[in-house]
């Protein structure tokens, strides 16, 4: 378990109804982050029998992972975990797959009553797609925890192909160049042929509609996201600002993520 003193929240800040909280560095905000999550899961857990979380798999979330894994008072078997995206053609035994990131960063310590990962070597992804959606509705969503790409991205929501109004839950896209190029900067790729260019995804209704969002995007390469999260119109040109019109989503940032916002607030 973690311990030591919460950290410090440098600012609070609301944006329509997105709040979002700016810490030092990104250790501070994924240990924050963590911890308000494990209060809402226990919260949820003393009103439900089962909780239904769906996580997003990026380095953004290595600090958030590494800190709830070791909090206490959360009955993982008593949790049913989904993820938000996966590469087609990926096998989920490669060091890319977004499932084996969530089973050795998290899910491999903690044990939920089930984790079903998307399967993006399925011979039919269309019937993959149906299959992952008729999982999704069986109950309503608790909690999303997700990260913003660089062109400010949910999921693989990307600007060509995200829509606030998608009538799907899950499908197949075509990953732009920007999401492919931040895969290499994230040290997941060697170079940009090996990132595939194409990805199963969770839709933004299908984000949108859990009950709590916590948002985790920390590191320099993420402030021109975060900036236009924040300060750009809701459009599907920065995905990540629809954001600002759930009831109940917080946006984790340290200094480094925040520092255009900041600058243009001053």
């Amino acid at each position: 378990m973690s311990v030591g003193k919460a950290p410090e929240i440098v600012e609070r800040i609301g944006t329509g109804h997105l709040i979002t909280e700016v810490y030092d560095n990104r250790v501070d905000l994924g240990v924050a982050a963590a911890r308000a999550l494990a209060a809402e899961m226990r919260r949820l857990l003393g009103k439900k029998q089962m909780i239904r979380v769906i996580f997003a798999s990026a380095p953004s979330q290595n600090e958030f992972l590494a800190e709830l894994k070791t909090l206490p008072g959360i009955d993982w078997g008593r949790v049913t975990a989904f993820h938000m995206d996966e590469y087609v053609g990926l096998s989920p035994d490669s060091p890319q797959s977004f499932s084996r990131f969530l089973v050795e960063n998290l899910f491999d310590t903690v044990k939920p009553a089930a984790f079903h990962p998307l399967n993006g070597v399925a011979t039919d992804l269309k019937v993959e797609c149906h299959r992952y959606r008729d999982m999704l509705k069986e109950a309503p969503m608790d909690i999303v925890c997700a990260g913003i790409g660089e062109n400010g991205h949910l999921a693989f929501n990307d600007p060509p192909v995200a829509d606030f109004d998608d009538p799907k839950t899950v499908k197949v896209v075509d990953l732009t160049l920007t999401s492919r190029e931040q895969q290499v900067h994230d040290g997941c790729f060697p170079s940009l042929a090996a990132v595939p260019c194409q990805a199963l995804t969770l839709t933004v209704p299908a984000l949108m509609g859990a009950g709590t969002i916590c948002c985790m995007v920390p590191g320099p390469t993420k402030a021109a996201a975060v900036r236009n999260t924040l300060l750009e119109p809701i459009s599907t040109a920065c995905p990540a600002t629809v954001m600002r019109r759930h009831a109940a989503a917080t946006l984790y940032v340290d200094r480094d993520s925040a520092a255009l916002y900041l600058k243009a607030r001053r």
